[in-house]
């Protein structure tokens, strides 16, 4: 399909069993993560951030990461 699905559609498309199978290569990371870093945010801002991960449709640690390389591209 070459138009975004309601998430309706997607649900009616990816329960065909014939639906889930991949195509194409596999993606991979291109370069590896370091090694995990402790990160404390305030229980309000965390929740915050897993509201927005979750909006995005990522993960909490992909959503801060794309967060922060935004802000490190930011002119200051």
């Amino acid at each position: 399909m070459s138009s975004e699905m309601t998430p309706d559609e997607e649900y009616e498309f990816y329960s065909d069993p014939a639906n889930q199978l991949p195509t194409g290569k596999p993606r991979r990371r291109t370069a590896r993560l370091t090694t995990p870093i402790p990160v404390r945010f305030p229980e309000e801002v965390l929740d915050e951030v897993k509201k927005r991960a979750e909006a995005d449709d990522r993960s909490v640690s992909s959503w801060i990461r794309r967060a922060v390389e935004h802000e490190l591209n930011r002119t200051a």
